[in-house]
């Protein structure tokens, strides 16, 4: 392995915000995906409210504002994140109806039952599936809906080099069958559960290659700089060899 670290949560922040800012989405996904998850979701309007937790730049967001009529909050704790969502919105022409600022996922700034729908791609790791389900679970209206990808195991049984790569990354990475028994004990029906596609992969990992020798031309010497690098290449390395075990699963469940 290029580095020492074991989890991307090692690294520095400024580092790594720098890294993923240059890019559209800042994990797998696309708007297919994002339309095929929206799908699932009945009875939103131009009165209902949409919270993105964990927006980055924004480009599923973008998505959810094309494709509804609703307000829309996109959250995240990078203010050069939101800076550029904002940017996006004006660009769109979509800045009367959605918003960027930032905040934290672990104490989100809603009322309760204030959400007709909260949507998370790429981003629920960061405070861990089981408890994004139950601590934002009160900002849903009964009948709200909860829709996020999250890392999930595609068999029962995984080789020892993926198993352990993901324990130590992300220890929360469990089967479909966990994954909605923890949303559905979270108090949700769960309504869908669908692999996000491997293009979506080999494309982000196409999109990061490109951009990691300018990267590193930036921060030539920088030992921090070239060890995050390192293991985003090890990370993608590893993909394309046990892609069949693991992946993005999109999960849509509905408050009781």
């Amino acid at each position: 392995m290029g580095s020492k670290k074991q989890s991307i949560h090692e690294f520095d922040l400024k580092i790594i915000r720098e890294y993923f800012s240059g890019t559209e989405r800042q994990a797998p996904g696309s708007s297919d995906i994002t339309l095929k998850a929206l799908s699932f979701i009945e009875g939103l309007d131009e009165n209902s409210k949409i919270a993105d937790i964990g927006c980055g730049t924004g480009g599923q967001t973008m998505v959810l504002a094309q494709s509804t009529k609703s307000e829309i909050t996109g959250i995240d704790l990078c203010s050069d994140y939101i800076d550029q969502f904002n940017r996006n919105t004006q660009n769109k022409l979509l800045k009367h109806r959605i918003k960027g600022i930032v905040g934290d996922m672990q104490n989100l700034p809603f009322r309760k039952e204030e959400l007709d729908m909260i949507w998370s791609e790429g981003a629920i790791y960061n405070i861990g599936f089981k408890r994004g389900l139950n601590e934002w679970r009160k900002y849903l209206k009964p009948g709200g809906y909860i829709a996020v990808t999250e890392n999930t195991w595609f068999t029962e049984n995984r080789p020892s080099a993926i198993q352990e790569f993901w324990e130590k990354a992300y220890p929360e990475i469990d089967t479909f069958a966990n994954k909605l028994a923890q949303m559905q004990t979270a108090g949700y029906i769960p309504l869908a559960a669908f692999t996000v596609p491997e293009t979506c992969w080999t494309n982000y990992y196409s999109l990061m290659q490109k951009s990691q020798e300018s990267f590193l031309k930036k921060y030539k010497g920088n030992k921090t700089a070239e060890e995050f690098i390192a293991y985003q290449r090890y990370e993608a390395d590893l993909y394309y060899q046990y892609k069949a075990y693991y992946g993005y699963a999109f999960y849509i469940g509905k408050k009781i």
